[in-house]
């Protein structure tokens, strides 16, 4: 099994591109529980929620980890959780960094924000490219101190896609 995670800041299109990446290379696709979570609450998210944020995205991985596919395809883990909450809360529960990096992943893709329009969905909250280059930065800064797989996808929306194509047949044939 590969394991593929697509992070970045928001609206840099990671789950368009998860999406796009499923439907060609099959596998399986775990989305991002943040968003089942705001729906189902409709409320603010607040630092109490963070925990449960954090293990309904586990649990969601970890049932498809067990399916065994051959490529799963995350459409975030807990590194979005971990720099969200410092992002709004300034702090977050030590035991999730420690959860992601017990954890195997064969490549991040790590989507700038930059040359994509900023799309307000409802929950998004950071219409400012500048706090979205903040995360993408702190992204990267995360990635690189813990060595993980990364490959930064950068251009339009067809340059990401070909580029995402382009590591994921890679990743495959590894």
């Amino acid at each position: 099994m590969k394991v593929l995670v697509l992070t970045g800041p928001e609206s840099s299109g990671k789950s368009w591109l998860s999406g796009e990446i499923q439907a060609n290379f099959g596998g399986i696709l775990v989305e991002e529980y943040v968003r089942h979570f705001i729906e189902s609450e409709a409320r603010d998210t607040r630092y109490d929620d963070i925990t449960s944020i954090a293990h309904g995205q586990l649990t969601w991985e970890d049932e498809a980890r067990a399916r065994q596919p051959s490529l799963l395809i995350l459409d975030t883990h807990l590194l979005s959780n971990i720099l969200w909450s410092r992002t709004l809360f300034s702090d977050c529960p030590a035991w999730i960094e420690q959860a992601l990096l017990a954890r195997h992943y064969d490549l991040h893709l790590l989507l700038s924000p930059e040359t994509v329009a900023w799309h307000d969905d409802g929950q998004r909250c950071q219409p400012q490219l500048a706090e979205r280059q903040a995360f993408f930065q702190a992204s990267r800064a995360w990635l690189d101190l813990h060595r993980q797989p990364c490959q930064v996808l950068q251009g339009d929306w067809q340059q990401r896609k070909d580029a995402a194509f382009e590591a994921v047949t890679r990743l495959l044939k590894a």
